[in-house]
């Protein structure tokens, strides 16, 4: 500010006052004759290659092409040349196309140096210079690797910069064409080849990225593989990081895990810690970065191991930085709970940073063979990064759903990989719809998956065991009915509930051996089984109208609403009896006893058996039945249709002629 408000000499004199140093104006006027020769100088320089780039004489011409790009890098050069037109004779060599080689690398550089300085717009350039350095240096197969290099990083610089310039660019540099650049075996083309692809992909919208990556036309297996070898260059670029285990010696790596402490926990502090003393101070930050979940008082011991190294650092600091509420809700809802039942929000990033690295291969050697590419990586700035933040979410949640603790952890890190390679199998094509599909893909269902996987590898599920589980579910279920109906011939021990209070009053109700009558009565604490003739009151089943259950019971429709209440709406059932229909009112002691009285009395009725306990045990009657029956065939692959029946045989018309007398 003071330097737009005062002269220069004024201000080297303020300076020089303050220090008590003499002659201010003599160095303020030093310092500006300095200047101004040095202006001068830029000035006559950039006058001076001005005409060179336009001598005749190929080498003065070349000489002064290559002087200009190294001294455009100065920014009072580069306006000096730029004022006097100076783009204009560079756009002229590049259009006109009759210089090659190293004048026209030369060219290219110096015109990259001038543009850096951001004194001309990028949608400034003519339609005939982009066109020839698309058309001519990218999309030529036989041209020099500086200019082609040149001339990618040139479209790179474009892209961003203008929406024109990006369609321009997209329509005319094919993916076939960059894929052809990272065949070569220059390393900086392949670099800057990947580097425009990149440069599309984030400039273009959801649907122009499917477009460029993975059109309506299946991708050839050449494209798919240099996909796949750009997926792991780029992922690969983590792997030093990976390998790097934390130096607890060094002051950046500890500022980085004190930013994890203070995000967490210094913004819901009261008391500033500076005013506490080295000892207290120390104490707080252990007990807090063991809230964070890390093993050790001292956070650096955890993240020697490496793999993953100072990747899982860098992990937890993204997500702190860039999802602050997301990551301040894991740590504070694990504070709150149960010692036993808290989620460690480090331990589970380094252990999940670990299992990313081994799901994405970072580290290993390009195959020479390999397709599988990832679409969502190449529509992703911090892919690997982006991707954990939406994992490590995952991994809290999946622990709530599986009511995990501490002796859990292993398993609930298995779940979490299964869902993420799972999900990462469908290909999503953005990481708005991985987090969707991992997020649907939960605990239960992968239960489910298992299961049925389980099924499939035990050959359950083919086309001939489906039929045989068919066949043997109408027997299987005639011995649940027997088990039922024999269950209700014991008899069950019921308690009376009042609409007032809960009574201490006992009755037994149990079916007769013919299955014909009810028999029913009240009975003394201690009794378990009373005979059938110490029951007094009888209801024939030819007597019985319906079954009521839940809220449709006439004991139950009057009752408030509350816990207990709603426990014993899922026991109640009522039976509806004679001509007047009358009800006798059933609370079951268990949700076993409700099944089992409920299923016998729909049977009695005529009835199916409804409730879930039927085809739980059906469930296991046939797993067991069929197991049984496949036995001999352990290791015989069953075929999904029956083999062929043979023709019978030429000689099969044969009798035995009885009219020949024994010899």
């Amino acid at each position: 500010p003071c330097l737009q408000s005062k002269p220069l000499a004024s201000v080297l004199k303020d300076i020089c006052d303050v220090w008590s140093l003499p002659n201010a104006e003599r160095y303020a006027l030093q310092y500006a004759d300095g200047r101004q020769t040095y202006i001068t100088e830029s000035d006559q320089e950039a006058e001076g290659l001005y005409s060179g780039i336009q001598s005749n004489n190929l080498d003065v011409k070349s000489d002064s092409l290559k002087r200009l790009a190294s001294l455009s890098q100065d920014v009072t050069f580069a306006q000096e040349f730029i004022n006097r037109n100076g783009l204009k004779q560079i756009f002229s060599i590049v259009e006109e196309g009759n210089d090659t080689g190293e004048i026209l690398a030369h060219t290219l550089k110096a015109f990259m140096e001038l543009m850096e300085h951001d004194f001309v717009s990028w949608e400034t350039l003519s339609a005939a210079f982009i066109k020839k350095v698309i058309v001519s240096y990218v999309n030529m197969n036989s041209m020099d690797a500086s200019v082609q290099r040149l001339s990618l990083s040139i479209l790179e610089n474009m892209v961003p910069s203008s929406r024109l310039l990006f369609e321009l660019v997209r329509k005319e540099v094919t993916l076939d064409r960059l894929l052809t650049h990272l065949q070569v075996t220059n390393t900086q083309l392949q670099l800057k080849a990947m580097a425009l692809l990149i440069a599309l992909l984030l400039a273009a919208t959801d649907a122009e990225r499917r477009n460029i990556i993975h059109s309506s036309e299946p991708l050839g297996d050449e494209m798919a593989h240099y996909l796949y070898v750009l997926q792991s260059i780029s992922l690969n670029l983590h792997e030093r990081r990976m390998r790097t285990p934390m130096d607890p010696y060094s002051q950046e790596q500890r500022e980085l895990l004190q930013s994890l402490r203070q995000t967490a926990f210094e913004s819901e502090s009261e008391t500033p810690t500076s005013n506490f003393s080295t000892e207290r101070r120390r104490s707080l930050c252990a007990k807090e970065f063991r809230k964070l979940g890390f093993n050790n008082s001292n956070p650096a011991q955890d993240l020697y191991r490496a793999p993953p190294g100072l990747l899982a650092l860098d992990n937890m600091v993204y997500f702190s930085r860039h999802t602050p509420n997301a990551y301040s809700r894991f740590v504070l809802e694990n504070s709150s709970r149960e010692d036993k039942h808290e989620c460690p929000f480090a331990r589970s990033s380094i252990q999940l940073t670990l299992i990313l690295c081994e799901i994405l291969h970072v580290g290993e050697p390009c195959s020479e063979t390999a397709q599988a590419f990832y679409p969502m990586f190449f529509g992703q700035d911090h892919f690997f990064e982006e991707l954990f933040c939406i994992c490590i979410q995952l991994v809290n949640k999946t622990w709530k759903e599986m009511r995990a603790t501490q002796e859990d952890f292993d398993k609930v890190l298995q779940v979490v990989r299964e869902q993420i390679t799972r999900t990462l199998s469908l290909k999503p094509t953005s990481l708005e719809l991985f987090k969707t599909r991992v997020n649907v893909l939960n605990y239960s269902e992968i239960l489910k998956l298992r299961q049925t996987e389980r099924l499939h590898q035990e050959e359950t599920l083919a086309v001939p065991v489906l039929e045989l589980r068919e066949r043997l579910k109408p027997e299987l279920l005639e011995l649940i009915r027997q088990q039922r109906l024999l269950r209700l011939c014991e008899g069950t021990l019921f308690r009376k509930i009042s609409s007032r209070r809960r009574q201490d009053k006992l009755w037994y109700c149990r079916l007769s051996p013919n299955h014909k009558v009810l028999h029913y009565g009240d009975v003394e604490e201690g009794v378990h089984s009373p005979p059938i003739e110490s029951l007094p009151e009888k209801i024939p089943v030819a007597d019985m109208k319906a079954l009521l259950v839940g809220k449709e019971c006439p004991h139950t429709k009057e009752k408030s609403s509350g816990k207990q209440n709603k426990d014993v709406l899922e026991l109640a059932f009522s039976i509806v009896y004679d001509v007047e229909e009358y009800c006798l009112n059933f609370i079951a002691p268990t949700r076993y006893e409700f099944c089992l009285w409920t299923d016998g009395l729909n049977m009695l009725l005529g009835k199916e058996m409804t409730s879930e306990r039927t085809q739980t045990d059906l469930d296991v009657l046939l797993s067991m039945e069929l197991k049984l029956r496949l036995l001999d065939l352990e290791n015989i692959s069953i075929p999904d249709t029956p083999p062929p029946v043979p023709k019978p045989p030429s000689n099969l018309n044969f009798c035995y002629d009885f009219s020949h007398a024994e010899q």
